[in-house]
Protein backbone atom coordinates (compact mmCIF):
# COMPACT_ATOMS: atom_id res chain seq x y z
CA UNK A 1 0.00 0.00 0.00
CA UNK A 2 1.08 3.27 -0.90
CA UNK A 3 1.43 6.09 1.66
CA UNK A 4 0.95 9.52 1.97
CA UNK A 5 2.23 12.00 4.54
CA UNK A 6 0.42 14.99 5.80
CA UNK A 7 3.29 17.24 4.62
CA UNK A 8 2.21 15.41 1.18
CA UNK A 9 -1.81 16.13 1.65
CA UNK A 10 -0.97 20.03 2.39
CA UNK A 11 1.23 20.31 -0.78
CA UNK A 12 -2.01 18.63 -2.48
CA UNK A 13 -4.38 21.06 -0.92
CA UNK A 14 -2.33 23.84 -1.93
CA UNK A 15 -1.87 22.90 -5.43
CA UNK A 16 -5.60 21.79 -6.00
CA UNK A 17 -7.09 24.38 -3.93
CA UNK A 18 -5.79 26.82 -6.24
CA UNK A 19 -3.81 28.66 -3.09
CA UNK A 20 -0.57 29.52 -3.96
CA UNK A 21 -0.24 32.66 -6.27
CA UNK A 22 1.32 30.62 -9.00
CA UNK A 23 -1.62 28.35 -9.19
CA UNK A 24 -4.55 31.16 -9.02
CA UNK A 25 -6.68 31.48 -12.08
CA UNK A 26 -8.74 33.58 -13.91
CA UNK A 27 -12.45 31.88 -13.99
CA UNK A 28 -14.82 31.65 -11.27
CA UNK A 29 -15.25 28.35 -12.52
CA UNK A 30 -12.22 26.68 -12.27
CA UNK A 31 -12.06 27.75 -9.15
CA UNK A 32 -15.59 25.75 -8.41
CA UNK A 33 -14.29 23.26 -10.45
CA UNK A 34 -10.88 22.94 -8.52
CA UNK A 35 -13.06 22.93 -5.35
CA UNK A 36 -16.08 20.70 -7.06
CA UNK A 37 -18.36 23.35 -5.02
CA UNK A 38 -18.48 26.22 -3.07
CA UNK A 39 -20.28 26.74 0.76
CA UNK A 40 -23.11 29.11 0.06
CA UNK A 41 -25.06 29.30 3.24
CA UNK A 42 -23.74 32.47 3.95
CA UNK A 43 -23.75 34.36 0.32
CA UNK A 44 -20.42 36.40 0.74
CA UNK A 45 -18.89 32.99 1.40
CA UNK A 46 -19.11 32.02 -2.44
CA UNK A 47 -17.04 35.60 -3.42
CA UNK A 48 -14.36 35.57 -0.53
CA UNK A 49 -13.79 32.03 -2.02
CA UNK A 50 -13.29 32.45 -5.23
CA UNK A 51 -11.74 35.74 -5.38
CA UNK A 52 -8.92 34.13 -2.86
CA UNK A 53 -8.02 32.24 -5.69
CA UNK A 54 -8.01 34.29 -8.70
CA UNK A 55 -5.06 36.13 -10.23
CA UNK A 56 -7.07 39.68 -10.45
CA UNK A 57 -9.98 39.07 -7.54
CA UNK A 58 -13.16 41.40 -8.11
CA UNK A 59 -16.90 41.01 -7.65
CA UNK A 60 -17.87 41.62 -11.53
CA UNK A 61 -16.47 38.28 -12.45
CA UNK A 62 -17.93 36.38 -9.90
CA UNK A 63 -21.52 38.12 -10.57
CA UNK A 64 -21.34 37.52 -14.04
CA UNK A 65 -20.72 33.42 -13.83
CA UNK A 66 -23.59 33.47 -11.26
CA UNK A 67 -26.26 35.63 -13.07
CA UNK A 68 -25.53 36.03 -16.67
CA UNK A 69 -23.37 33.01 -17.70
CA UNK A 70 -25.12 30.79 -15.15
CA UNK A 71 -22.14 28.92 -15.53
CA UNK A 72 -22.22 28.27 -12.07
CA UNK A 73 -25.31 27.28 -10.27
CA UNK A 74 -26.77 27.49 -6.75
CA UNK A 75 -28.11 23.73 -5.74
CA UNK A 76 -29.31 23.25 -2.29
CA UNK A 77 -27.60 19.57 -1.97
CA UNK A 78 -25.27 17.85 0.22
CA UNK A 79 -26.40 17.64 4.38
CA UNK A 80 -29.36 19.44 3.01
CA UNK A 81 -26.73 22.69 2.39
CA UNK A 82 -26.65 25.23 0.02
CA UNK A 83 -23.87 24.98 -2.43
CA UNK A 84 -22.37 26.66 -5.95
CA UNK A 85 -21.01 24.46 -8.23
CA UNK A 86 -20.45 24.53 -12.14
CA UNK A 87 -23.06 23.75 -14.28
CA UNK A 88 -21.28 20.94 -15.60
CA UNK A 89 -21.37 19.28 -12.54
CA UNK A 90 -24.77 20.05 -11.45
CA UNK A 91 -26.66 16.99 -13.31
CA UNK A 92 -24.05 14.66 -11.03
CA UNK A 93 -24.74 16.55 -8.11
CA UNK A 94 -28.97 16.42 -8.46
CA UNK A 95 -28.83 12.69 -9.18
CA UNK A 96 -26.41 12.17 -5.89
CA UNK A 97 -28.15 14.71 -3.12
CA UNK A 98 -30.11 17.44 -4.91
CA UNK A 99 -33.18 15.15 -6.03
CA UNK A 100 -33.55 13.13 -2.62
CA UNK A 101 -33.34 16.82 -0.25
CA UNK A 102 -36.33 18.18 -3.00
CA UNK A 103 -38.60 15.04 -2.47
CA UNK A 104 -37.85 15.16 1.62
CA UNK A 105 -38.81 19.02 1.23
CA UNK A 106 -42.03 18.24 -0.72
CA UNK A 107 -43.01 15.27 1.91
CA UNK A 108 -42.45 17.32 4.93
CA UNK A 109 -44.42 20.25 3.66
CA UNK A 110 -47.36 18.07 2.79
CA UNK A 111 -47.71 16.42 5.82
CA UNK A 112 -47.56 20.09 7.58
CA UNK A 113 -50.92 20.58 5.31
CA UNK A 114 -52.28 17.73 6.58
CA UNK A 115 -51.75 18.44 10.08
CA UNK A 116 -52.99 22.11 9.81
CA UNK A 117 -56.69 20.98 8.50
CA UNK A 118 -57.71 23.30 6.42
CA UNK A 119 -58.12 20.66 3.76
CA UNK A 120 -55.02 22.10 2.25
CA UNK A 121 -53.12 18.97 0.24
CA UNK A 122 -51.23 17.64 -3.27
CA UNK A 123 -53.87 19.15 -5.48
CA UNK A 124 -53.37 22.68 -3.55
CA UNK A 125 -50.09 22.70 -3.72
CA UNK A 126 -49.96 21.59 -7.67
CA UNK A 127 -51.89 24.67 -8.18
CA UNK A 128 -49.83 26.97 -6.28
CA UNK A 129 -46.72 25.87 -7.75
CA UNK A 130 -48.42 26.47 -11.44
CA UNK A 131 -49.46 29.76 -10.16
CA UNK A 132 -45.92 31.16 -8.98
CA UNK A 133 -44.29 29.73 -11.77
CA UNK A 134 -46.94 31.56 -14.19
CA UNK A 135 -45.93 34.88 -12.16
CA UNK A 136 -42.64 34.20 -12.19
CA UNK A 137 -42.15 33.64 -16.32
CA UNK A 138 -44.22 36.83 -16.38
CA UNK A 139 -42.19 38.71 -14.22
CA UNK A 140 -38.92 37.66 -15.46
CA UNK A 141 -37.60 37.60 -11.90
CA UNK A 142 -39.19 38.76 -9.00
CA UNK A 143 -38.12 38.16 -4.62
CA UNK A 144 -40.71 35.93 -2.43
CA UNK A 145 -42.64 39.00 -1.48
CA UNK A 146 -43.14 39.87 -4.86
CA UNK A 147 -44.34 36.77 -5.42
CA UNK A 148 -46.39 36.31 -2.75
CA UNK A 149 -48.43 39.89 -3.96
CA UNK A 150 -49.03 38.47 -7.09
CA UNK A 151 -50.11 34.81 -5.65
CA UNK A 152 -53.21 34.72 -3.27
CA UNK A 153 -52.03 31.14 -2.38
CA UNK A 154 -48.79 32.20 -1.25
CA UNK A 155 -50.27 34.39 0.84
CA UNK A 156 -51.86 31.50 2.43
CA UNK A 157 -50.71 30.72 6.55
CA UNK A 158 -50.79 27.50 8.54
CA UNK A 159 -50.13 26.17 11.96
CA UNK A 160 -46.95 23.93 11.94
CA UNK A 161 -46.44 20.89 14.66
CA UNK A 162 -50.61 21.73 16.34
CA UNK A 163 -50.63 20.52 20.02
CA UNK A 164 -47.18 20.54 20.01
CA UNK A 165 -45.47 23.30 23.09
CA UNK A 166 -43.27 24.77 19.43
CA UNK A 167 -46.91 25.26 17.71
CA UNK A 168 -45.99 27.93 15.43
CA UNK A 169 -48.52 29.86 12.66
CA UNK A 170 -46.30 30.26 9.22
CA UNK A 171 -46.18 31.94 5.81
CA UNK A 172 -46.26 29.28 3.03
CA UNK A 173 -45.02 31.18 0.34
CA UNK A 174 -41.02 30.13 1.32
CA UNK A 175 -42.11 26.96 1.36
CA UNK A 176 -43.83 26.54 -1.91
CA UNK A 177 -40.06 28.40 -3.25
CA UNK A 178 -37.88 26.16 -1.95
CA UNK A 179 -39.39 23.39 -3.12
CA UNK A 180 -39.74 24.32 -6.39
CA UNK A 181 -35.85 25.68 -6.10
CA UNK A 182 -34.87 22.19 -5.08
CA UNK A 183 -36.80 20.68 -7.63
CA UNK A 184 -34.65 22.98 -10.29
CA UNK A 185 -37.71 24.76 -11.65
CA UNK A 186 -36.59 27.82 -10.43
CA UNK A 187 -33.37 29.58 -9.25
CA UNK A 188 -31.98 32.07 -7.43
CA UNK A 189 -31.36 35.24 -9.22
CA UNK A 190 -28.87 38.47 -8.46
CA UNK A 191 -30.00 39.47 -4.79
CA UNK A 192 -31.15 42.49 -3.42
CA UNK A 193 -28.57 44.67 -2.18
CA UNK A 194 -25.18 44.23 -2.48
CA UNK A 195 -22.77 40.59 -3.07
CA UNK A 196 -23.22 39.63 0.51
CA UNK A 197 -27.50 40.09 0.94
CA UNK A 198 -28.76 36.80 1.00
CA UNK A 199 -32.14 38.44 -0.50
CA UNK A 200 -32.51 36.82 -3.86
CA UNK A 201 -34.88 37.38 -6.37
CA UNK A 202 -36.01 34.20 -8.58
CA UNK A 203 -36.57 33.47 -11.76
CA UNK A 204 -37.83 30.68 -14.15
CA UNK A 205 -35.43 27.84 -14.46
CA UNK A 206 -35.16 24.69 -17.10
CA UNK A 207 -35.18 21.15 -14.90
CA UNK A 208 -32.28 19.19 -15.69
CA UNK A 209 -31.73 15.39 -17.14
CA UNK A 210 -30.00 13.86 -14.29
CA UNK A 211 -28.13 10.52 -14.52
CA UNK A 212 -28.56 7.54 -12.75
CA UNK A 213 -27.87 7.83 -8.68
CA UNK A 214 -25.37 5.45 -8.43
CA UNK A 215 -23.29 6.47 -12.01
CA UNK A 216 -23.88 10.01 -10.43
CA UNK A 217 -22.58 9.01 -7.18
CA UNK A 218 -19.26 7.10 -8.47
CA UNK A 219 -18.43 10.54 -10.40
CA UNK A 220 -18.79 12.82 -7.78
CA UNK A 221 -16.47 10.81 -5.12
CA UNK A 222 -13.74 10.82 -8.49
CA UNK A 223 -13.96 14.19 -8.51
CA UNK A 224 -13.76 14.77 -4.84
CA UNK A 225 -11.05 12.38 -4.35
CA UNK A 226 -9.32 14.19 -6.94
CA UNK A 227 -9.47 18.00 -4.80
CA UNK A 228 -9.60 16.23 -1.64
CA UNK A 229 -7.84 12.95 -1.66
CA UNK A 230 -6.30 10.97 0.27
CA UNK A 231 -9.54 10.91 2.70
CA UNK A 232 -11.03 8.77 4.59
CA UNK A 233 -14.76 6.83 3.91
CA UNK A 234 -15.62 8.93 7.16
CA UNK A 235 -14.52 12.85 5.27
CA UNK A 236 -16.80 11.38 2.18
CA UNK A 237 -19.65 10.48 4.10
CA UNK A 238 -19.25 13.79 6.11
CA UNK A 239 -19.40 16.17 2.50
CA UNK A 240 -21.81 13.95 0.50
CA UNK A 241 -24.42 13.34 3.96
CA UNK A 242 -24.80 9.69 1.85
CA UNK A 243 -24.85 6.67 4.42
CA UNK A 244 -21.62 4.29 4.51
CA UNK A 245 -22.95 1.97 2.45
CA UNK A 246 -23.44 4.71 -0.43
CA UNK A 247 -19.84 5.62 0.18
CA UNK A 248 -18.07 2.50 -0.13
CA UNK A 249 -20.30 1.25 -3.41
CA UNK A 250 -18.85 4.82 -5.12
CA UNK A 251 -15.49 4.41 -3.84
CA UNK A 252 -15.56 0.60 -5.71
CA UNK A 253 -17.28 1.65 -8.67
CA UNK A 254 -15.02 4.80 -8.85
CA UNK A 255 -11.95 2.44 -8.52
CA UNK A 256 -10.18 4.65 -5.79
CA UNK A 257 -7.40 3.18 -4.37
CA UNK A 258 -5.95 2.60 -0.61
CA UNK A 259 -3.48 4.75 1.05
CA UNK A 260 -2.15 4.37 4.25
CA UNK A 261 -2.01 8.22 6.55
CA UNK A 262 0.29 9.48 9.07
CA UNK A 263 -2.16 8.61 11.91
CA UNK A 264 -2.17 4.89 11.10
CA UNK A 265 -5.64 5.01 8.97
CA UNK A 266 -6.33 4.15 5.66
CA UNK A 267 -7.49 6.77 2.81
CA UNK A 268 -8.49 6.58 -0.51
CA UNK A 269 -7.51 8.69 -3.36
CA UNK A 270 -8.56 8.35 -7.08
CA UNK A 271 -7.26 5.47 -9.45
CA UNK A 272 -3.63 6.15 -10.03
CA UNK A 273 -3.41 9.34 -7.60
CA UNK A 274 -0.37 8.00 -5.29
CA UNK A 275 2.84 9.86 -6.46
CA UNK A 276 4.52 12.70 -4.21
CA UNK A 277 4.35 16.19 -5.57
CA UNK A 278 6.94 19.05 -4.85
CA UNK A 279 6.24 21.51 -2.65
CA UNK A 280 5.20 25.35 -3.97
CA UNK A 281 6.94 28.23 -2.65
CA UNK A 282 5.54 29.36 1.32
CA UNK A 283 2.52 30.89 1.12
CA UNK A 284 -0.66 32.91 2.38
CA UNK A 285 -4.20 32.80 2.22
CA UNK A 286 -7.18 34.80 3.95
CA UNK A 287 -10.15 31.84 3.65
CA UNK A 288 -13.24 32.95 5.20
CA UNK A 289 -16.14 31.35 7.41
CA UNK A 290 -16.75 27.85 5.60
CA UNK A 291 -14.53 28.19 2.81
CA UNK A 292 -14.05 24.79 1.29
CA UNK A 293 -10.40 24.17 2.38
CA UNK A 294 -11.46 24.34 5.78
CA UNK A 295 -14.77 22.20 5.51
CA UNK A 296 -13.63 19.49 3.06
CA UNK A 297 -13.46 17.12 5.80
CA UNK A 298 -14.05 15.16 8.96
CA UNK A 299 -10.80 15.21 10.68
CA UNK A 300 -9.14 18.06 9.34
CA UNK A 301 -5.88 17.45 11.66
CA UNK A 302 -3.07 17.34 9.04
CA UNK A 303 -3.73 21.15 8.33
CA UNK A 304 -5.68 22.35 11.85
CA UNK A 305 -4.13 22.10 15.35
CA UNK A 306 -6.49 20.62 17.84
CA UNK A 307 -5.98 23.62 20.11
CA UNK A 308 -7.20 26.25 17.32
CA UNK A 309 -10.81 24.99 17.36
CA UNK A 310 -12.10 26.50 20.37
CA UNK A 311 -11.05 30.19 18.44
CA UNK A 312 -11.74 29.35 14.94
CA UNK A 313 -15.69 27.15 15.38
CA UNK A 314 -19.16 27.88 16.53
CA UNK A 315 -21.14 25.53 18.46
CA UNK A 316 -22.34 23.80 15.28
CA UNK A 317 -19.23 23.19 13.91
CA UNK A 318 -19.09 25.81 11.59
CA UNK A 319 -15.30 26.95 11.02
CA UNK A 320 -14.80 30.87 10.69
CA UNK A 321 -12.36 32.84 8.70
CA UNK A 322 -9.16 31.48 8.91
CA UNK A 323 -5.56 32.38 8.03
CA UNK A 324 -2.84 30.08 6.13
CA UNK A 325 0.63 29.60 5.92
CA UNK A 326 2.01 26.70 4.16
CA UNK A 327 -1.20 24.54 4.14
CA UNK A 328 -2.28 25.12 8.02
CA UNK A 329 -4.46 27.06 9.27
CA UNK A 330 -2.67 29.24 11.63
CA UNK A 331 -4.89 32.01 12.63
CA UNK A 332 -8.41 34.01 12.22
CA UNK A 333 -9.18 37.29 10.25
CA UNK A 334 -11.84 39.51 10.07
CA UNK A 335 -13.15 42.76 8.68
CA UNK A 336 -13.77 45.81 10.80
CA UNK A 337 -16.59 47.90 9.90
CA UNK A 338 -14.96 50.43 8.19
CA UNK A 339 -13.63 47.29 5.68
CA UNK A 340 -10.02 46.81 7.20
CA UNK A 341 -8.49 42.96 7.73
CA UNK A 342 -7.41 42.63 11.49
CA UNK A 343 -6.17 38.93 11.95
CA UNK A 344 -4.64 37.26 14.77
CA UNK A 345 -2.03 34.54 14.39
CA UNK A 346 -2.68 31.39 16.95
CA UNK A 347 0.52 30.04 15.81
CA UNK A 348 4.19 31.16 15.73
CA UNK A 349 4.89 31.35 11.86
CA UNK A 350 7.95 33.85 11.79
CA UNK A 351 8.70 37.05 9.81
CA UNK A 352 8.25 35.55 6.15
CA UNK A 353 4.72 34.68 6.81
CA UNK A 354 4.02 37.98 8.53
CA UNK A 355 5.22 39.48 5.77
CA UNK A 356 3.16 37.39 3.32
CA UNK A 357 0.01 37.29 5.67
CA UNK A 358 -0.27 41.26 5.39
CA UNK A 359 0.17 41.13 1.79
CA UNK A 360 -3.00 38.65 1.28
CA UNK A 361 -4.87 41.24 3.74
CA UNK A 362 -4.12 44.20 1.63
CA UNK A 363 -4.83 42.70 -1.70
CA UNK A 364 -8.02 41.66 0.29
CA UNK A 365 -8.79 44.73 1.39
CA UNK A 366 -8.34 46.47 -2.14
CA UNK A 367 -11.16 44.59 -3.87
CA UNK A 368 -13.69 44.59 -0.78
CA UNK A 369 -13.13 48.30 -0.43
CA UNK A 370 -16.29 49.23 2.06
CA UNK A 371 -18.46 46.56 2.28
CA UNK A 372 -18.90 45.32 5.49
CA UNK A 373 -18.89 41.54 5.78
CA UNK A 374 -19.92 39.77 8.85
CA UNK A 375 -20.22 36.08 8.88
CA UNK A 376 -23.81 34.57 8.98
CA UNK A 377 -21.74 31.63 11.29
CA UNK A 378 -19.70 34.09 14.40
CA UNK A 379 -16.78 32.14 15.66
CA UNK A 380 -15.26 33.50 19.43
CA UNK A 381 -11.67 34.74 17.46
CA UNK A 382 -14.01 36.74 14.69
CA UNK A 383 -15.99 38.06 17.28
CA UNK A 384 -13.10 39.28 19.59
CA UNK A 385 -10.94 40.81 16.01
CA UNK A 386 -14.41 43.17 15.53
CA UNK A 387 -15.00 43.99 19.12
Amino acid sequence: MHHVSDGQRRIRLVRRHLLAPATRTDSPVAVADALVALHATDAATVFLSVCARLRAPGVAAVEKALYEDVSLVRLLSMRNTLFVAPEALAPQIEATNARAVAAKERRTFLKHLAEDGQGLDERWLNAAEKATQAALTARGAATGSELSAAVPALRTKITVFPGKKYEAVQGVASRVIRIMAAEGRIRRDRPRGSWTSSQFRWTAAEPRQAPATAEAQAELALRWLRSYGPASETDLKWWTGWGLGQVRKALATAEAEQVGLDDGSTGWVAPGDTAPEPAPEPWAALLPALDPSAMGWADRGFHLPAEHRAALFDRSGNIGPTVWWDGRIVGGWALRADGEPVWRLLTDTGRDATAAIEAEASRLAGWVGEVRVTPRFRTPLEKELTA
